[in-house]
């Protein structure tokens, strides 16, 4: 009489013979004799020379580019033996741990238990075929430590066979088809035999998700809803691509499907948190004032509409908190024009995480409330700590004017206006551009050559709120531009440069961005900026070192928004600071699109009014759910022109 599925599950899990542990049991094995439920041991039993390491010690999996060589090829083998075989153990496991689990469950584990042998022993032969002996490589405990701990029989059949093996459907198919393409048909065959057998033991779980989930729960919510830390739905993924096919054939829903291929979670680098809080400035201005911020209508679209730009400086494996979450559709729309997507959150949920910082917009009041929370979880070891809000006048006209000053650059034309007589002042037979001191974008601006009822107005308005307007004199604008600088521990870096796109107002319009900023300049432009306006002694050496002492203790994102005009003699001249942005700005967002979708080319990026769009480009945010703004992205291949619309 042949071993019933318990004595076949205690020889896998406690025999100390590798053998023994490879022995298949009989196809039909008798399961009338489940026993006691045991106790989860330490580890499996295993021959010395195959114990799994606790230390975090691991083999390095090699990537397609090196299985061309038959030792790499080895490596590949024992790293998916020990997998295989971990995972008939943890089959074994949950046998023994669950004895009263349904019947025709139990029988669906036990034959995929056999598997798992198989799998093993095909992989050793491939192994061996390489020179490499199994255990003469550091063998993880990580399968074992995540999936050992499960408290139920649903947590065995999310963890292990809806992530554990769901993943496997991407990377036993992928890497079949690359041993096909170096002519190693062998390997191949294995591959796709374990891929087949990944589908069925995936739909096993699924049809055993479906059958204890809650019945108004989608397969989804009751799949990401079971998933405990460090697990996530993005570790049912492989990295490589993403197979749809065999997740149809493994009995997944499409709404399942567009989840997954969007998930996204830290694999292991702990994640920085973004937010987007462009309304930093009218933040900072009611904290002056002694007031709470309300948000207009414009003002609630911009925070709305436009916080799809996280993704631009956010990484695959960061977090975005959103208001209001992109669609499945959408974000899969943006995955599929080559943006990597980041952990996209509602509401903050990073109970328990470690935060490899957090890295708002800007560090206005709003920011600093939101994020407070979560400043014991972020590493010490990290820049990007939470903090109070920075000074008001950071998020101010002011700061710009600091730096100008203590560069010696100052306009002695410009000033502060604190009344209505200095108002008059400054407009003698002079055109002026007033601006307000909080805002951003060039909003807020006025140009005027006398003073009249409406000036007054507006003036004694801006005055009332900001406590001063400024005036500086209107330029004859040639050329706007931004110097892009982040700071960290103490030391700036210039990241880049771009041309802004200003009206006569100087309110922002777009950015245009090439391979090297020196290529979006006329002839005249770059001999005046390079040679004669000693351009990057300034912003590579004295502006930043300048920056550095001002914003003392700061660390993150800055940015110089800076002009070249022609006075009346037509002779060009650099105002070498208009504005000092203590932020993310525009500027920023489109310079790490540009890394991400198009670094060797030419390309434009622009905020429009969606009542004025007219086509073309990218739109990055939702047009459907959009209340006022599109963010566009278009990319070039040779040189730009304008697509910046009027």
């Amino acid at each position: 009489m042949g071993e019933n599925v318990r004595e076949v599950a205690e020889r896998i899990l406690f025999s100390s013979s590798l053998e023994d542990k490879l022995l298949l049991g009989p196809r039909e094995a008798d399961d009338n004799f489940c026993g006691k439920a045991i106790k989860t041991p330490q580890f499996p039993e295993r021959p010395e020379s195959l114990t799994i390491s606790d230390r975090g010690i691991r083999a390095d999996f090699p990537g397609p580019s090196q299985i061309t060589d038959d030792k790499e090829r080895g490596v590949m083998m024992h790293f998916l033996a020990n997998h295989e075989l971990l995972a008939a153990e943890l089959m074994a496991l949950v046998l023994l741990k669950f004895p009263d689990a349904p019947k025709d469950y139990r029988a669906g584990v036990y034959e995929a238990m056999r598997e798992e042998q198989m799998h093993t022993q095909m992989y050793l032969r491939r192994m061996r075929d390489c020179g490499i002996s199994f255990g003469e490589l550091p063998l993880n405990d990580y399968f074992w430590r995540i999936v050992s701990s499960m408290d139920t029989v649903m947590d065995f059949v999310v963890r292990m066979n809806l992530t554990f093996e769901q993943a496997n459907l991407d990377y036993s198919k992928f890497y079949a088809q690359q041993f096909r393409v170096i002519g190693d048909t062998g390997t191949a065959a294995v591959l796709d035999k374990i891929y087949q057998d990944e589908i069925n033991h995936v739909g096993h779980g699924l049809k055993w998700l479906r059958n204890w989930k809650k019945r108004d729960h989608s397969d989804w919510e009751a799949f990401s809803g079971s998933l405990q830390f460090p697990l996530s739905p993005s570790r049912a993924k492989g990295m490589v691509s993403f197979n749809s096919e065999g997740r149809l054939d493994a009995g997944f829903d499409d709404e399942f499907i567009s989840q997954m291929k969007i998930s996204s979670q830290s694999r292991g680098r702990t994640p920085v948190v973004h937010w987007f809080n462009p309304n930093a400035e009218l933040y900072s201005l009611a904290s002056v004032n002694g007031t709470n911020f309300r948000a207009n209508r414009f003002e609630k679209a911009i925070e709305e509409d436009l916080e799809i730009l996280m993704f631009a400086w956010s990484r695959k494996d960061d977090v975005a908190l959103f208001r209001n979450v992109p669609s499945i559709e959408h974000l899969e729309k943006l995955q599929s024009i080559g943006l990597e997507l980041p952990e996209v959150m509602s509401c903050p949920d990073l109970d328990g995480r470690k935060l490899g910082g957090l890295r708002p917009w800007a560090w206005s009041g709003d920011a600093s409330d939101l994020l407070k929370p979560y400043e014991q979880a972020v590493s010490d070891r990290v820049p990007w700590q939470w903090r109070e809000p920075v000074p008001e006048t950071w998020l101010s006209k002011e700061i710009g004017v600091r730096l100008e000053e203590n560069l010696g650059i100052r306009d002695p034309t410009s000033r502060f206006c604190r009344n209505l007589s200095e108002v008059r002042d400054v407009l003698k037979g002079n055109a002026i551009l007033f601006k307000s001191p909080y805002g951003c974008s060039g909003k807020g601006h006025l140009i005027t050559k006398s003073f009249s009822k409406e000036v007054q107005v507006w003036a004694e308005k801006k005055i009332q709120l900001h406590g001063y307007i400024v005036a500086e004199p209107l330029l004859q604008r040639v050329e706007d531009f931004s110097v892009l600088y982040e700071i960290q521990d103490g030391e700036i870096e210039c990241l880049g440069m771009t041309q802004l796109i200003n009206d006569s107002r100087g309110q922002f319009k777009g950015i245009r961005l090439a391979p090297r900023f020196s290529k979006m300049l006329s002839p005249e432009l770059s001999e005046f900026l390079f040679k004669e306006a000693d351009f990057m002694a300034w912003y590579k050496e004295k502006i930043p070192s300048a920056i550095l002492k001002l914003l003392s203790g700061y660390s993150g994102p800055v940015g110089v928004d800076a002009l070249v005009w022609r006075d009346d003699q037509g002779k060009l001249m650099l105002r070498h600071v208009i504005e000092l942005n203590v932020r993310m700005t525009m500027g920023r967002v489109a310079l790490e699109l540009q890394k991400k979708l198009n670094p060797n080319g030419w390309s434009d990026f622009s905020v429009q009014r969606k009542e004025k769009y007219k086509g073309g480009g990218v739109i990055l945010n939702d047009p459907d759910e959009a209340k006022e703004f599109l963010a566009i992205w278009e990319s070039h291949q040779g040189d730009s022109t304008a697509f910046i619309r009027k």
